[in-house]
């Protein structure tokens, strides 16, 4: 097993969860099926991101379907949704989405250095133009509430509208969910 990375961001997560993971009772059947495939799935035990938000019933499966499609079912490289990804755990805090992604990070193809790196943001000596594009689009994105003309251009070289869009929802939707894990107390898995 690789040693894990160390999360480079200042932690914004409640000190103690408020909600804590749901067992069986708090899930409902159809929730603890879910989380029990999707742990299976991916070789790990149940993530308290599926076991905390799972405790809302409908609310989890519809939220479940459409992160699905943004990750890890987009269709942006998984490399590159995988970077973004890392950069917005290090802007909003989110120690949970920074240790869960490392390790997906690593599987998408993205080297220990890269993943440091992405910590220090777009300035960083070593990427790629490509990359710095995608660094900076969170950057501006968390920040601003928009990406700007330079950096969309850029983006534009390299994806068609649909990619686009997919980009900036990939974006607010990991914002969102680094918030209401920061805001819920959602402690990384062991």
């Amino acid at each position: 097993m690789r040693a894990p990375i160390p999360f480079p961001g200042k932690v914004r997560r409640s000190e103690t969860p408020r909600v804590r993971p749901g067992d069986r009772g708090a899930l409902g059947v159809v929730n603890t099926v879910v989380c029990a495939v999707a742990a299976r799935r991916f070789g790990v035990a149940v993530p308290n991101v599926f076991a905390t938000l799972g405790r809302h019933r409908r609310l989890f499966r519809a939220w479940l379907r459409f992160a699905a499609r943004l990750m890890p079912y987009g269709t942006l490289a998984r490399v590159d949704a995988e970077l973004v990804i890392l950069r917005v755990a290090v802007v909003c805090g989110s120690d949970y989405e920074w240790h869960q992604h490392v390790r997906l990070g690593r599987r998408a193809g993205l080297t220990d250095e890269q993943i440091e790196r992405a910590g220090a943001g777009p300035d960083a000596p070593g990427w790629t133009d490509h990359q710095r594009a995608l660094l900076r689009a969170v950057d501006e994105f968390t920040v601003d509430r928009t990406i700007g003309a330079a950096t969309w251009a850029a983006l534009s070289a390299a994806y068609d509208e649909a990619q686009l869009i997919e980009l900036c929802l990939l974006i607010g939707h990991y914002e969102m969910l680094a918030g209401t894990l920061n805001a819920l107390g959602v402690e990384p898995d062991p």
